[in-house]
C-alpha cells in the first residue's frame, strides 16, 4: 500500500497523522479553540446519538458548533485518547482515511475519595475528509463509527498539582 509514495506523500501522511494527534490532545484537554480550529469553517464532525442509534447520525457544522464539542466531555472526569492505525488516500489538495482510535472515559465511582470508578472505552473507527488550507491540512468532514463499548472498574490515581500526568 505505501509501495510508490513519494517524499511529499510521506510528508502528506506525517501531516494528516499529527492533525488526528491534535485532535485528540485538544478533546482530552477540553480546548474547544484549538479543537474547532482543526476543522475547516464550515466543516463537520458526525458522532453518534447515544444511548439511541450508535450510528454516526449527529452533525456539529462549523467552527462555533465544534468549539463546544470538548465540554461535553466534561460530563467525565477524564478522557484518553489513543490514537492509532491510519490510512490514507491522497489526492493534491485533498485526501480521505481511516483513523482508529480507543478512547477512555473515566467517571470516579461511589467513593471518589478511595479512587474508585469506571472507565467506558470506545473503539471508533474514523473515517475523514481532509482538506490542505494555508493553515495546513484540516478536517472537512470526520465521522465517529463506534465500533463496541466496554466498561472496567479501574482505580483513579490523582493528579499532580500540575494539573498534568507525572
Amino acid at each position: 500500500m505505501t509501495e510508490g509514495v513519494t517524499e511529499e506523500g510521506w510528508r502528506t501522511m506525517e501531516e494528516l497523522r499529527t492533525l488526528s494527534t491534535e485532535y485528540a490532545t485538544a478533546a482530552d484537554e477540553r480546548d474547544g479553540e484549538r479543537f474547532a480550529g482543526l476543522f475547516v469553517e464550515g466543516g463537520e464532525l458526525v458522532v453518534p446519538n447515544l444511548p439511541d442509534d450508535p450510528r454516526p447520525v449527529l452533525i456539529r457544522s462549523g467552527h462555533q458548533a465544534l468549539r463546544r464539542v470538548p465540554e461535553m466531555l466534561r460530563r467525565y472526569d477524564r478522557t484518553f485518547h489513543l490514537v492509532s492505525n491510519h490510512r490514507y488516500h491522497l489526492e493534491d489538495e485533498t485526501a480521505s482515511g481511516e483513523v482508529q482510535c480507543v478512547a477512555h472515559h473515566v467517571t470516579a465511582g461511589d467513593r471518589p475519595a478511595d479512587g474508585e470508578g469506571t472507565d467506558t472505552v470506545w473503539f471508533i473507527r474514523y473515517r475523514d475528509d481532509y482538506r490542505r488550507t494555508g493553515s495546513g491540512w484540516r478536517f472537512v468532514r470526520r465521522e465517529l463509527h463506534l465500533q463496541w463499548i466496554e466498561e472496567h472498574r479501574i482505580t483513579i490515581f490523582p493528579v499532580p498539582a500540575s494539573g498534568r500526568p507525572g
